[in-house]
């Protein structure tokens, strides 16, 4: 099997990222390694990672040189890999145990850039709750797929080569950084779904999606996202609107594609 790089994007995370490190020491497939890089974490966190990790010579530490938000930070996660397919874990969730041998098996096919998976959700002692229902297979080089059902999600493994024909994940995005990279690699080939919880997504009220404070902030970084996947794809009219007379295009496209119409048109695709 190809090696493997286990990415994490760390802030202010050492509680929840105990029980995570538990999951990526148990995995069945033990060829890895794993990049973290601090964003300057202002508790003690970092250096108590440091501790807990230090007899684990896969477990790679960096620290941004000041805070720089979750963009710059996944970015350079994927800058320090060095294996051949990349898969990003959250410091507070956890993987299956056979997280990472089930995903790299998809890869003998050739012809698969990335894989995703189903997800189970967990509350906040990552005990499971219910299935994350909106994750399914997607079909390729569909002009107008752009994971706004969240269709592709975690757990996301990829060609680190295919990354780095992209122009990367945006540097600049503070949320919806998962989904820049999703869409980045959707337009590179055929993306393998596993249909199976291999991802465990603990909900608690510090998470990101999770805080309404940062919801307004989350929506304005999604436009950005599918600004750049429209301009990417060179699609000036969606819908028989113009794309730049569209203030708002996550809500315009999701309306577009959950209507009765768009989904009785999807059952026969």
């Amino acid at each position: 099997m190809k090696k493997f790089s286990l990415l994490i994007a760390h802030f202010c995370n050492y509680d929840f990222f105990v029980e995570c490190y538990e999951s990526i020491k148990s995995q069945t497939f033990q060829d890895f390694e794993v990049i973290l890089v601090d964003d300057c974490s202002t508790d003690d966190s970092l250096e108590k990672i440091k501790i807990l990790t230090k007899d684990d010579s896969r477990i790679k530490i960096f620290k941004n040189e000041t805070n720089k938000g979750v963009g710059f930070t996944k970015r350079k996660c994927v800058e320090m890999a060095q294996g051949e397919i990349c898969g990003f874990l959250d410091p507070d969730d956890a993987l299956r145990n056979d997280a990472l041998e089930i995903s790299l098996k998809q890869y003998s096919d050739s012809k698969i850039i990335a894989t995703h998976s189903q997800i189970m959700m967990c509350d906040q002692k990552l005990s499971p709750l219910n299935l994350f229902k909106n994750t399914k297979a997607v079909k390729a080089n569909n002009s107008k797929f752009f994971n706004i059902n969240f269709e592709v999600n975690h757990f996301f493994t990829f060609k680190r080569s295919i990354y780095l024909e992209t122009s990367g994940i945006n540097e600049n995005l503070t949320s919806a950084v998962d989904q820049d990279l999703y869409l980045k690699i959707y337009d590179k080939g055929i993306l393998k779904y596993i249909e199976e919880p291999i991802y465990l997504y603990r909900k608690h009220e510090s998470g990101v999606s999770q805080d309404k404070s940062k919801k307004s902030k989350l929506v304005s970084n999604w436009n950005i996202v599918l600004k750049d996947t429209l301009k990417r794809r060179n699609i000036s009219t969606l819908y028989g609107k113009k794309v730049n007379e569209i203030e708002d295009l996550a809500t315009f496209i999701y309306k577009k594609q959950n209507s009765y119409l768009a989904k009785f048109l999807k059952k026969f695709s």
